[in-house]
Parts: C-alpha cells; sequence; structure tokens
C-alpha cells in the first residue's frame, strides 16, 4: 500500500499526462482543418482560372460592305426666290389678308390701299377719253369733207391742210387721253397688292392704317419660296477635280441635315460650282437644289452637308469609337477565341460619319473592342458585354 507521499508525488505526473494528450488532440484536430480546407482551396483554384480577373468590354465585328464616298461640309440654306413687297401708289392701307409667318399662294391678295382717289381718278380720266374721242372723230369726219370738196376745187388747198391739222391733233388728243385713262387703271390695280410667287410671309413691316408711299425704302412684308430651296456650302479646293469630274458624268447626290435634329436629312442635286476659287480661304463654293416638300431645311438655317461622290464596294468598316492613336499611329484591340485583347496596327483610310473605313490591318469577321479600352493591355483577358444600344 502506497503511502500519502507516494500518492501526493504521483498526481502531478497524471496530470502532465492529461496535459499532453490534449495538446496532441488539439494538434491533431487542426491538421485534420488544414488539410480539409487546403483541399477546398486547391479544388476552387483547379475551377477558375490564374490570373487577374477578365475585363469588361463591348466589341462589334468586322464588317465589308459597299460604303458611299462622301465630302462633308457645312452649308447655309437660302431661300430659291425673295420678293420684298412695295407699295407703287400712295394711300393709306385697309386691309391684310394674311397673317404673320403664313404660306401664300401666287395671286393671293395681302394688301388693299384705300382705292376711292384712283377711282375718282379713272372716271375722270373715262370723261376725258370719251370727250377726246368724239372731238377727234369730228374731226376725221370734217377732214373727209374737205378732202371731197378739195377734190371738186370747192375749197382751197390752204383751208383742206388746216382742216387735216385740226383732225391730226385731235385725234393726238384723243390717243393721250387713252394713255391717261390706262394709267388711270394701273393706279387702281396698284391699289391690290398681290403675292408674286408662292413661300411664307415674314413679319408685316407697316400694319394696316398706316399710309404708304409707292416705293417706299421699307417694303411692306418679305417672301421667301421655300420649294425648291438653296443650300450653298464650301469645299477645299484639293476637291474642285473629283467634284468637276463625277459631276460631268452623272447628277451628284446632296444630303443636308440640321445638327441635333432626329428628322431624316433632306435629299437634293448639285447643281453649281463657282468660276473662281475663294483665295483668302481656298475653297470653292458650291449650291445643291432640294424638293423641300416636307419643309426640312429653312432660309438662314446652318445644316451638315455631305455629297456623295461614288460608291466603293467591300470596303472594311468598323465602328469610329474602336479606334485607337498611340504614338506608333492608330491601332485597335482585337478579341480572339480565347478571349484576350490583342492590339493590332490598323491604317484608316477615312471616316464616314460614325464609321471607319480600314485599308489595312482588319479583316471581315474579326472583333474589335468598342468600349472598355482604357483598361486593356497586350493580351488581356476580356469578358464580351452587352453594348447599352443592344436588347437585352
Amino acid at each position: 500500500m502506497d503511502s500519502p507521499a507516494r500518492q501526493h508525488l504521483a498526481a502531478p505526473n497524471s496530470s502532465k499526462r492529461w496535459v499532453v494528450l490534449g495538446g496532441v488532440g488539439m494538434l491533431a484536430v487542426a491538421v485534420a482543418l488544414f488539410a480539409y480546407f487546403g483541399a477546398e482551396i486547391r479544388a476552387n483554384e483547379r475551377k477558375s482560372p490564374k490570373g487577374p480577373p477578365a475585363i469588361p468590354v463591348t466589341v462589334a465585328a468586322v464588317a465589308q460592305e459597299l460604303v458611299p464616298f462622301r465630302i462633308r461640309a457645312i452649308g447655309n440654306v437660302e431661300a430659291y426666290s425673295t420678293v420684298a413687297l412695295k407699295a407703287r401708289a400712295d394711300g393709306q392701307i385697309v386691309e391684310v389678308g394674311f397673317k404673320e409667318g403664313e404660306e401664300v399662294k401666287r395671286g393671293q391678295i395681302l394688301f388693299k390701299i384705300d382705292p376711292r382717289p384712283f377711282e375718282a381718278a379713272l372716271r375722270q380720266a373715262e370723261a376725258n377719253a370719251l370727250r377726246d374721242t368724239a372731238a377727234s372723230d369730228q374731226a376725221r369726219s370734217q377732214e373727209r369733207r374737205y378732202q371731197e370738196l378739195l377734190d371738186k376745187n370747192f375749197v382751197s388747198k390752204e383751208a383742206y391742210a388746216q382742216i387735216r391739222t385740226n383732225a391730226t391733233t385731235a385725234e393726238a388728243g384723243a390717243r393721250a387721253s387713252q394713255a391717261m385713262l390706262d394709267n388711270a387703271r394701273l393706279n387702281l390695280e396698284y391699289c391690290t397688292i398681290k403675292a408674286p410667287i408662292e413661300g411664307y410671309a415674314g413679319k408685316i413691316q407697316i400694319q394696316m392704317g398706316n399710309l404708304v408711299k409707292a416705293n417706299d425704302v421699307n417694303p411692306l412684308v418679305v417672301i421667301n419660296q421655300v420649294h425648291p430651296i438653296y443650300v450653298n456650302f464650301a469645299v477645299p479646293e484639293q476637291r474642285l477635280a473629283e467634284v468637276r469630274e463625277y459631276m460631268a458624268s452623272d447628277s451628284l447626290a446632296v444630303e443636308a441635315l440640321a445638327p441635333g435634329t432626329e428628322q431624316a436629312a433632306a435629299t437634293g442635286v448639285l447643281i453649281f460650282v463657282d468660276n473662281a476659287v475663294d483665295p483668302s480661304t481656298g475653297t470653292i463654293r458650291l449650291r445643291a437644289r432640294f424638293a423641300n416638300k416636307e419643309n426640312l431645311l429653312w432660309p438662314g438655317q446652318f445644316v451638315g452637308v455631305s455629297v456623295r461622290l461614288f460608291d466603293e464596294p467591300d470596303a472594311i468598316v468598323i465602328p469610329s469609337t474602336a479606334v485607337q492613336t498611340g504614338p506608333e499611329g492608330q491601332y485597335v484591340y482585337v478579341v480572339g477565341q480565347d478571349m484576350l485583347a490583342d492590339v493590332r496596327k490598323i491604317e484608316v483610310q477615312r471616316t464616314d460619319g460614325d464609321r471607319t473605313i480600314v485599308s489595312k490591318g482588319l479583316e471581315k469577321g474579326e472583333r474589335v473592342v468598342t468600349r472598355g479600352q482604357l483598361r486593356l493591355g497586350p493580351k488581356s483577358r476580356v469578358q464580351i458585354s452587352k453594348s447599352p444600344a443592344e436588347p437585352s
């Protein structure tokens, strides 16, 4: 039997064994947990590719299509014809037959001037014409009677000459009266002012009730004809030879569109090339005519103009947003089947609106990045996302 002292000495040794066994167990649990989570991490690493995350970009396919060759410029719209109406008779305006800004027809009555003074003058001229015509007829009748008497030697030649002179004078007076009558009728017609052309009326400069003078400095109203209508613009003199060459072979189509509008462009035909280049600007003035049936163009308006010279078949076309410019020139990012974006140097032939025609460096069907290029580098991994314009 152990003594109490031996039992007291054995107790600490037993406690140490339990501490050692507990530490070993905790170490085993930790190793097991590390092995489990390590296997999970390695499995996830095998599932996902190594390297940085893919960069979201939008892409567009390289197209090969027929593209028209256009010359673009800024033009100014000009009315086909402009008429500033002025009074041709003095008087008071008693009637206005249209509203400002209204479309008027040719022959439509626009203004009326008080006709009463001219009607009175016309009646007086008619009376004078009747009087002088009667006097002329009487003088001619007397001249014929004296001619018969002269043939029978009943009157002298001097007497007949006087009668003939009186008849000629009376006839001249009748003609003068007739001219005065015609002038009186014309003045009465001037009291009614009609539209000489079809177009749109501007602001009325002299309102009803005011007195006007014949051929006054200020017009009554200005009318602009807009059907058809002109667009004037200028292109660099380097394009003159091309314009003249293609204009000689066929009529050149011209499109005009006001900036910021959502309407379709108006279409017209080039009709005029100026006979001299402006030496101060180095440009040549051109003019196009548009039917303008839908009033898309308005006098004085500034519009974007494009002249279509010819059509280029099988052109390589990409969106202009895909083209980037670097120290070595222009380039694009091309996305391959491995979803890696690579830098491709290109040669740009020209731009046509929001499209760019490429002469070298791309082939039909390849995909170029149109948005997200700033985050890309050579061999960057990308993820294609839909463009905001594309349906979801």
